[in-house]
């Protein structure tokens, strides 16, 4: 199932239609494992009705490499000819240029880095023959990978490729407002739980079976002996690194529930000498983030010791804190009925904690084109201090507004007691802000999944605060 991508196929598109810097264009599409790349780049390349080849690399030599490559132009193009080994990249470029001339072509070089690896010349003499041959040409050529950091490495000041790029899209997972296309029977509840488990990452979102419930998908795809969902989290992790073994202890620390520095290293027993530099890898590689306050200023933010970190993938949180501790005890393998019910006991403040809280932040930021908050956020996060921590906070440095905001995603009204907390929380949040929050102005809302009593909203409305429960945010996202 192909689902939205709207912004992503117009920018592409564009590259069709694009005459400038030259009619050839070079643009690399990049985006963690399992994200929809390549779905994305066959549904453009089959809907653009221009001829196109797509080769995905693969893990293997060099020269088998080049000759897989150029039998898929052979058969894409409809040429008669047997294929030829090649003893270099510039020879199979040349080859290419020869074969295509001057026709409108798109090349689509998948996994990229793949190539790169088995021959460290591959990348520099595709930089000469775009110098030579395809800046001037009709051809399109499109560079992808999974392996995020080598891919931005590949249009930096040290890349053969740097300078060349004529576009780059980094795919990021569907938005929220998009799962009830995967799953259109499921309640808001559950896409909201199915969003903490595994975003909007469309591979995961298809190994759910939309029939049945999350509990029953949890229990029968997920818990299943030999599912897939239990060995991804360390293929990812193996894909990308070559000695897994702290990086793995780093990851189940920080899923444990430790974020500041000492509390990883105590959990995973790596000193703090050492850990720096694995929490930095781990950052490069987006499997990890560095969080600050939001009431941070940006400009103090590179020496701020506030920082806390998280695991910034969705379905590893979910399986560092519900799975991995399972599978070392053997249970997720001989006895996955005894995880369930653990799973189930704890799934709601997980939730909570993850997927509500962040679609909290989304919504506010949503409503930047409107006046429902009364001032314009630049940015939103969260607050914490010794004295106070706050679920949702933005904040407008310019105009000096900061909204306040809590969570709650229990299945009771919120009542008034959380509301008057919420206000009595105020003045220490703006002590923490420059010049101790003088002349700021403060703003209230209650992200609450059923709503808050009359008593509540009554107290919140004297406040000028306004009250988001799950029906709010389910429309309001939805329609993002």
């Amino acid at each position: 199932m192909f689902v939205d991508r709207a912004a992503e196929l117009a920018f592409l598109t564009n590259v069709l239609t694009r005459k400038h810097p030259g009619p050839g264009q070079l643009v690399m599409l990049y985006g963690r494992r399992r994200v929809g790349k390549t779905a994305l780049l066959r549904h453009w390349a089959e809907q653009s009705s221009a001829p196109f080849t797509f080769w995905v690399a693969a893990r293997e030599p060099a020269a088998l490499q080049r000759r897989k490559l150029f039998t898929e132009l052979l058969r894409t193009t409809g040429t008669n000819l047997p294929t030829p080994d090649f003893e270099s990249w510039s020879d199979l470029w040349d080859s290419i240029a020869a074969l295509i001339r001057d026709q409108r072509h798109l090349l689509i070089l998948d996994e990229l880095p793949y190539a790169a690896e088995s021959d460290t010349a591959m990348l520099s003499s595709l930089q000469h023959a775009w110098d030579q041959h395809f800046q001037h040409s009709q051809t399109v050529i499109v560079i992808c990978g999974s392996h995020v950091r080598t891919m931005e490495l590949l249009f930096g000041r040290q890349s053969p490729l740097f300078g060349r790029m004529t576009g780059q899209w980094r795919l990021m997972p569907l938005p929220f407002g998009t799962l009830s296309q995967f799953l259109p029977r499921w309640s808001p509840e559950e896409l909201v739980a199915t969003y903490a488990i595994v975003s909007g990452v469309p591979a995961y979102l298809a190994w759910l079976d939309p029939e049945q419930t999350l509990v029953e998908n949890i229990k029968q795809v997920m818990l299943a002996p030999g599912s897939l969902v239990l060995a991804e989290a360390m293929f990812l992790l193996q894909d990308e690194v070559r000695e897994p073994r702290n990086y793995l202890a780093i990851l189940q620390a920080i899923g444990g529930g430790a974020h500041s520095l000492s509390e990883i290293a105590n959990a995973s027993m790596i000193s703090t000498v050492h850990l720096s530099s694995y929490l930095a890898q781990l950052q490069d590689l987006r499997l990890v983030e560095r969080r600050l306050p939001a009431t941070v200023p940006h400009m103090q933010q590179h020496r701020s010791r506030m920082g806390r970190y998280h695991l910034s993938d969705p379905f590893l949180r979910f399986h560092f804190r519900f799975l991995e501790p399972y599978a070392q005890e053997g249970l997720l393998s001989y006895q996955p009925e005894r995880v369930l019910p653990a799973i189930q006991r704890d799934l709601r403040a997980f939730v909570g904690s993850t997927a509500w809280e962040e679609l909290a932040r989304q919504w506010v930021m949503a409503q930047r084109s409107t006046d429902v908050l009364g001032f314009t956020p630049e940015v939103a996060g969260s607050h914490w201090s010794r004295t106070v921590q706050i679920d949702v906070v933005a904040i407008n440095w310019q105009t000096h507004d900061i909204l306040l905001g809590e969570c709650k995603w229990g299945a009771d009204a919120v009542d008034r007691k959380v509301v008057r907390e919420l206000i009595a929380k105020a003045p220490r949040v703006l002590a923490d802000l420059p010049k101790g929050g003088a002349s700021w102005r403060v703003h209230y809302a209650l992200f609450a999944r059923a709503g808050v009593t009359p008593a509540a909203e009554k107290e919140l409305a004297e406040q000028g605060g306004i009250v988001v429960d799950l029906a709010r945010l389910y429309h309001d996202l939805a329609e993002e």
